[in-house]
């Protein structure tokens, strides 16, 4: 008979299922503080429930959304800085939403990483709760994956999943026409895309995340976290005011890729760069890296993240209302015949 070989444990394998129930515990109350109309119950079961009649729809149409932050993940890691990233998380998905034309309602998180350390653990989903509280969507549940051998030297990863509604024959785009308004909202630095690039250009640079910002205030590291801008209510108020057309989310591909995605066959968008100033980030980026205006645009939101395409008998009371809601405005052109985006002017 051979010689029983010694025990092992899950936790001497690297899994602390200790750690993850702490961790449960703790983020429960962020979580409940996001539970809107239509929640039905807390964290902890095997699934969520949501009730769409109590969230107030008659005939809804369900619209999802899934996400990450990409490699602007490799900063909030190697800063340890991690307390927005979930805003990010949450602003990837919904801000996608809301384009289609639905109101967020809940969001689910996964949360993979080597090692589960539960303060760090808590923070980024503490940004998510907040993240969800400030786009009106429940924290319904998630998943904490503790990966040993997978993820290493206090690597993480994040995944986020929205689901929205409208009522049937809300959806967006619709109606888009040449001579409807192009109206720009204003972004909050870099937000989640372009990061390998951001990052390669400061590695030539030589900078430290801990240096201060060239193109501003406070530390590099910093700077190129601003949490991506959650542009949910605003949006949402527009749309139930009247007149909105479309509404383009401006990630990766930046005004040139995104913006062509809400509008038919046949048309295009004439854009004016004159009609906003370049964030000092973009310019920095632009100057350290040796892009033109064309990458610039085509890679990065160059400080537009949602653009709006508004009937013109609209416009102006969109632009007053957003206005008043906190959101920065530009009158960024038009749609017009043909197919793409056509630029004027130059970025400054």
């Amino acid at each position: 008979m051979s010689e029983r070989k010694p025990g092992l444990t899950y936790s001497q394998a690297g899994v602390d299922i200790d750690a993850g129930n702490a961790l449960v515990e703790r983020i429960k109350p962020a979580a409940k503080a996001t539970a809107r109309p239509g929640t039905m119950a807390g964290l902890g079961g095997f699934g969520a429930l949501f009730d769409l009649k109590a969230a107030g729809y008659a005939d809804p149409i369900l619209v999802a959304a899934t996400d990450g932050v990409g490699t602007k993940l490799r900063i909030a890691i190697d800063t340890g800085r991690v307390d927005t990233i979930g805003i990010d998380l949450v602003a990837m998905c919904v801000n996608d939403l809301v384009c289609q034309g639905a109101e967020p309602l809940f969001f689910l998180d996964y949360f993979a990483t080597g090692k589960l350390e539960v303060e760090q653990a808590a923070r980024i989903v503490e940004g998510i709760a907040q993240g969800c509280a400030a786009s009106g969507a429940a924290l319904v549940g998630g998943e904490t994956a503790e990966m040993p051998g997978m993820y290493h030297g206090g690597d993480f990863d994040l995944a986020g999943f929205a689901v929205g509604a409208m009522e049937r024959g809300a959806d967006l785009p619709a109606n888009v026409a040449a001579g409807d308004v192009l109206l720009g909202l204003a972004s909050d630095g870099v937000h989640s895309n372009g990061y390998s690039l951001v990052r390669r250009i400061v590695e030539r640079t030589g900078l430290s995340w801990d240096d201060p910002a060239p193109f501003g205030d406070g530390l590099l590291g910093d700077a190129l976290l601003a949490p991506t801008r959650l542009y949910v209510r605003p949006v949402l108020e527009v749309m139930r005011r009247g007149g909105l057309h479309g509404a383009a989310h401006i990630t990766g591909g930046g005004i040139t890729e995104n913006l062509p995605r809400v509008l038919p066959e046949g048309l295009g968008a004439e854009v004016d760069l004159g009609a906003w100033a370049l964030p000092p980030v973009f310019g920095w980026l632009a100057a350290e890296g040796g892009l033109d205006q064309a990458e610039l645009l085509k890679t990065f939101n160059a400080g537009i993240g949602m653009i709006l395409v508004v009937a013109p008998e609209d416009a102006e009371a969109a632009a007053a209302l957003l206005t008043e809601m906190g959101e920065r405005v530009a009158r960024l052109g038009q749609v017009v015949a043909g197919q793409g985006v056509r630029y004027s002017g130059v970025l400054s």
